[in-house]
């Protein structure tokens, strides 16, 4: 079969759009609608349309006091996510392969997308007949999960926390539903660098996790470790598996630039 040449499906508009976000550089913070034409060669009146439409997505932002152009707050967004899934991933599969031996249960990677924890990357213990795959690209909850509470203790703002409502859906008879005790577990989560799940979620099912912070110090992932809850009890979390995954967690962070 003959390969086509994709130039052939080049869009235009989409293109000239792109040309847009493109003369934004380190050295340019700003552009007026007269530059850009200049810049593009393109006519005023199509600058001034991409520019309208980059603005509506939140691509490109106008300075009111200027009225030029600079780039929009949804591109920063479009690089996180980028350094987020790739750098993320590639570092974590080495320190996911070796937290699961050590722990002897599954560990896995993941981010939060609308408001749910969605696992990317998985390694599971060899020596296991019994074990805990994780759910690889499925959403999870944020509040019975301790890859969720990770993120609601480190990285969630207070008016997401007070967003929550004072009642939340249970899963299982172990569900936190309750607000005020949900964030009283939050700030212990805070206080000790790792948040625990015991069958909140899934029945017979616990899981520890830490947040994964990178250059830019913020959240951008979870670690964590799942296995069966008779496996699993505070004991051993306490004396065995939260150092192991502080220590992996701090490990994958300074993989990704973050610096204490």
């Amino acid at each position: 079969m003959v390969r086509r040449d994709k130039t052939n499906y080049v869009i235009q508009s989409v293109a000239h759009s792109l040309d847009v976000l493109e003369q934004f550089s380190r050295d340019v913070d700003e552009l007026g609608v007269t530059e850009l034409s200049k810049r593009l060669k393109l006519h005023k009146n199509n600058v001034f349309r991409l520019l309208a439409t980059l603005e509506a997505r939140g691509y490109i932002e106008q300075n009111r006091a200027t009225e030029n152009y600079r780039l929009g707050i949804r591109c920063l967004n479009l690089g996180r996510s980028y350094i987020n899934h790739m750098g993320l991933v590639r570092q974590a599969r080495p320190i996911l392969s070796e937290l699961a031996r050590k722990c002897r249960e599954s560990a896995f990677v993941g981010i939060v997308r609308r408001d749910s924890v969605v696992p990317l990357e998985a390694a599971e213990p060899e020596a296991r007949v019994v074990k805990i795959t994780p759910p690889i690209g499925d959403s999870l909850p944020l509040h019975c999960t301790a890859s969720g509470k990770v993120y609601l203790a480190f990285e969630a703002d207070e008016e997401l926390k007070s967003a929550l409502p004072e009642q939340m859906p249970a899963h299982t008879s172990r569900t936190i539903v309750d607000r005020a005790k949900l964030l009283e577990q939050l700030a212990a989560v805070a206080r000790d660098g790792y948040a625990v799940d015991y069958g909140e979620y899934i029945e017979e099912v616990s899981s520890i996790a830490v947040p994964i912070r990178d250059y830019t110090r913020t959240v951008v992932g979870s670690l964590a470790v799942a296995g069966p809850a008779y496996r699993i009890p505070a004991e051993r979390v306490a004396n065995e598996i939260a150092p192991l995954i502080l220590e992996a967690g701090q490990e994958l962070s300074r993989r990704l630039g973050y610096n204490e």
